[in-house]
Parts: structure tokens; sequence; C-alpha cells
């Protein structure tokens, strides 16, 4: 089955294996952690985005029921397999997109939303059809990273030119690489009330960090979308992509390498 995208929208990052495994690494507690002390146990939950399930299994930890929606059914069968896995029976999954929502007006108490805002054309779309099946006085969620806030050292040409890459190939596929300082305006105008904003930064410092974030880049930059995107749009050369690859070896053997962005979180209610 093939998701309908507005023309010109395209996932960034894609599915490589390098990518989905530092997904599969994110919990509810660390992604979630401003929705969670919102949550009732009778809650019925949509996550908007849901990946490989991980954090969608988080939040069947502590509700009632919780549907994950997703664009890619790689991600779909995924996140079935996990729940099986972990004999969570309380989450289902479908594959499907954020424009059109498979579920009817009023249908959830609480949408959530992980990184998935930053790679659409149309998020003020998404979140008005995020409205219409939330309940009145239901609850959103989003959370998105903003790369424009990126700090790191030691400073690398070659860094400097993967960031102005990413944005350039993030905005080519129609997304908003800096969507963190966006995501209330977005709110707003999608017609919630009374937002909240909070932000929390992702920090990589510790040798494990640095490999973590240094080793996804050096493949990503190389074998993921992401480096497809960025020669058939015609914004880097495969020899440029190599030696960014290069820079992001060298700086996670750096012992005193620093890597640090801001994620923007708004809780919001439909009324």
């Amino acid at each position: 089955m093939t998701i309908e995208r507005p023309d010109g929208e395209r996932y960034t990052h894609g599915y490589h294996e390098a990518i989905v495994s530092t997904y599969a690494r994110r919990t509810a507690e660390e992604c979630a952690a401003f929705l969670l002390p919102h949550l009732r146990a009778d809650a019925v939950v949509l996550d908007m985005g849901s990946g490989p399930g991980t954090i969608t299994a988080g939040l069947a930890r502590r509700v009632g029921r919780v549907m994950g929606l997703d664009a890619s059914e790689e991600m779909v069968d995924a996140g079935r397999s996990l729940v099986k896995d972990r004999g969570i029976d309380n989450a289902t999954f479908r594959l499907g997109s954020a424009y059109d929502l498979p579920w009817s007006d009023g249908y959830f108490d609480v949408v959530y939303a992980h990184q998935l805002l930053q790679h659409l054309a149309e998020p003020v779309r998404a979140l008005r059809e995020a409205r219409r099946v939330l309940k009145i006085g239901g609850l959103l969620a989003v959370r998105d990273a903003d790369y424009g806030t990126m700090a790191f050292s030691p400073t690398d040409p070659a860094l400097v030119r993967w960031h102005e890459l990413y944005h350039q190939v993030t905005a080519a596929n129609g997304g908003e690489a800096d969507a963190g300082r966006f995501l209330l305006s977005w709110v707003m105008r999608a017609g919630f009330a009374d937002p909240v904003v909070t932000t929390r930064t992702t920090t990589y410092a510790s040798p494990e960090g640095r490999i973590t974030w240094g080793g996804l880049w050096e493949v990503r930059v190389i074998e993921s979308d992401f480096a497809d995107h960025a020669t058939r749009n015609g914004l880097a050369t495969r020899a440029e992509l190599l030696e960014l690859s290069a820079a992001f070896r060298r700086w996670s053997g750096q012992p005193d390498a620093f890597w640090a962005f801001l994620n923007t979180e708004v809780l919001a209610v439909n009324q």
C-alpha cells in the first residue's frame, strides 16, 4: 500500500538499519516525559508516527488503549512484533497518513507525535486532523527537534557544511529542520487552546554518546535516504558526502567532542 503525500514531500531519514536501530532505543520515559503525568489509566491514545513502536509500548503500560499509526508498512510490522514479544495486548498499529486519520471524530483522549511534524510539508493540516479525532477537552502532545539550535565542538568546516546540507535536503523534501521553534505557532494555528511549552536538551558528550551520534551520521550521510536525496537533488556530490562521513568519524573519536540541541514540547487542549 502506498501512502499519498503532498507534492514534493519525502521522508528525509528513511529506514536504513542504522536509523531504525536508534529509533528502537527511544522510550516513553525519555521522549514523552512531558506527557506522562497527564495520562489517565483509562485513556485512549493515538501515537501518530509511531515508528518501531517502543514509545507506543511504553504508553500502553500506562493507559487503556494505544493505537500506533505510521506511513511505513515496515514500521507498522515492527511495532506489531514488538508488542507481541512484550506481551502487550492493548496496543495496535495501523498503516496510514497523518493527513487522513482512519478514525471518527472525537475518538481519542490523547494524540501524541514525536519527531513527526518536522518531516511534513503541511504540519498545521496534520494537527487539524489530530484535533478532529480528539475528544473535546482531549490533549495534544507534540515534540520535535530544532536543528538550528545545534552546537558542537570541535569545529570542523565539514560538519558546518553537513548542518547546512541537512537544512537544504529537508527543505527540498518539504520539511522543516528547525521545527521545534515553530511548534507553538503550528499548534495555535490548528485551533488548540491553553498551550504549555517546555524544552529539553539532547546532549552527546560521553564516549557512548559520541559513538551513537557520530557513528550514526558517519553511516547515514552516505548510505541512507538522506544521501540519495542530497545527490538526486543536486545538493551534494558523492565525494562530498564521503568527506562529511569522515568528519563525523573524526568527531566521534575526539575525547572532548560535544554535541547538543533543543527539543521543543507542546501540550495543548482541544476546545
